[in-house]
């Protein structure tokens, strides 16, 4: 049994609503676009989808460690894409690549909304190309997204790359790619994208299981749409306007936009501490690439004992009991030995070892015609991070009983402040640092058009919509 399943072994089974959606994958070929707003399950039900389904699938992702979370493919390497702005043009393709993209039945992508139009139209480019069918959208291959534009968004092209995509396309989000020309609602609740293309099946998921507050449910989705009104301003300020609990062996954790206010508070903490300063240095073998960026952890893990920790990994060393903890469970160290940190969380006390990261490559195997995953890196540290202190860019899939939200000078990006706001189980784990202003309360009006449209498929069949 690999990580990954005892991984999922530990994770709640699906809803009813999750396994409708595993079914509509696994029983049809259409090209499906999971998305909903945080805490409903895009993750579990992505993670069994991976280990239960009949089909040769690829998984992939923007970046090195979004693909690392689902032990996938970044889309560049899967697909052998160069870097930067992918224009109208021929693919090189090597006969390895031609039957890697051959063997494929379903092509999966997590945070596809960090994905760019040209790269979405890369890939069906590929496909295309590799499978000999020009005229069918992605080869033949059935494509399942899953992401929430609302979130995360992709790095606008700068330069000349900039001003392709302005004269080549409606926006820079997936969903104005080419391959998606024509998207209109449809009177079947679809989504129709043109000809010669297929109908994409949008579906967003309802059911939250993060929150069970429907007060703060609400005002969650308000930020999320921009839809807050005076009275919901003045609840969230009135509440983050406490002074969070002077604990020092359990202070609250501050998530801020900034890498630079994020590192000195952890090492304002860090040197605050008395006892020596010790560094767990990461063992990387194989091609896992250069810069912290690549890495699912620190290189140079400093830390002391009484040190705030934030875990990276799922617990599966307590398989087949619950696990002590997950990606995102706060704790205090308490000792630290050459080959364990022993970490407190909420009174239990338990060693932990360094465990493994493992970039994958997918291969055809041409004797029983069938992908395989090779593992060609490995990026072995302590699955912890300092925590008093987080950027809530790596917040992303993370939850947290209470957090004081720093936006600084202002969130700088669409959705940065309802990510960080969601990352909380209830409103009163809600501390800021500053008030909420308006400016703070950003969406992308390329995705109210897009996600506007898909509301208008919902409706036509009556399906359950969020507003």
């Amino acid at each position: 049994m690999t990580i990954f399943q005892r991984t999922f072994v530990n994770l709640p089974p699906l809803s009813a609503e999750q396994e409708a959606v595993f079914r509509l994958i696994e029983d049809t070929r259409e090209h499906v676009f999971v998305t909903g707003r945080a805490g409903t399950g895009k993750s579990t039900l992505l993670q069994y989808l991976a280990w239960n389904t009949s089909k040769q699938i690829a998984i992939c992702a923007p970046t090195g460690v979004a693909a690392l979370n689902v032990e996938g493919q970044t889309i560049h390497s899967l697909f052998r894409l160069p870097i930067g702005l992918i224009a109208d043009s021929e693919i090189d393709q090597s006969d390895a690549i031609r039957k890697i993209l051959n063997a494929i039945d379903t092509l999966v992508i997590d945070e596809i909304s960090m994905v760019n139009a040209d790269l979405m139209d890369g890939m069906d480019r590929a496909l295309r190309q590799a499978r000999g069918k020009r005229g069918e959208p992605f080869g033949g291959v059935q494509v399942v997204m899953f992401g929430d534009p609302y979130q995360l968004a992709p790095v606008p092209p700068r330069g000349d790359e900039l001003r392709y995509v302005q004269d080549h396309y409606r926006s820079f989000w997936f969903f104005d790619a080419h391959v998606w020309a024509g998207t209109a609602a449809r009177s079947d609740g679809m989504l129709d994208i043109g000809t010669p293309g297929a109908p994409l099946h949008i579906v967003e998921l309802i059911d939250i299981h993060r929150q069970s507050d429907d007060g703060f449910k609400t005002m969650l989705n308000a930020v999320r749409y921009g839809r807050v009104t005076a009275d919901i301003a003045g609840v969230l300020n009135t509440q983050g306007a406490r002074t969070p609990s002077d604990d020092a062996e359990n202070p609250v954790i501050t998530l801020a936009t900034r890498n630079d206010i994020v590192n000195n508070i952890n090492r304002k903490h860090l040197a605050a501490l008395p006892g020596r300063e010790q560094t767990a240095v990461a063992e990387i073998n194989g091609e896992f690439g250069r810069g912290e960026a690549n890495y699912p952890a620190d290189a140079e893990l400093k830390l002391k004992i009484g040190a705030q920790v934030m875990f990276l990994r799922n617990d599966i060393g307590s398989f087949p009991e619950p696990p002590r903890y997950v990606n995102g469970t706060i704790g205090t160290v308490t000792r630290i030995s050459g080959d364990s940190v022993r970490v407190d969380v909420d009174g239990d006390e338990f060693d932990v070892e360094p465990t493994v990261w493992e970039r994958f490559r997918y291969a055809y195997n041409a004797s029983t015609k069938q992908l395989k995953r090779d593992i060609v890196a490995e990026f072995t540290q302590f699955p912890l991070r300092l925590a008093w202190a987080v950027t809530i860019h790596k917040s992303q899939g993370k939850t947290y009983d209470q957090a004081i939200i720093d936006l600084g000078s202002g969130a700088f990006a669409p959705g940065q402040t309802y990510v960080a706001l969601s990352r909380l189980t209830s409103l009163d784990g809600l501390y800021l640092s500053r008030p909420l202003r308006p400016s703070d309360i950003r969406v992308d009006p390329d995705v109210q058009r897009f996600m506007a449209g898909v509301r208008r498929a919902q409706q036509a069949t009556a399906r359950p919509v969020t507003s």
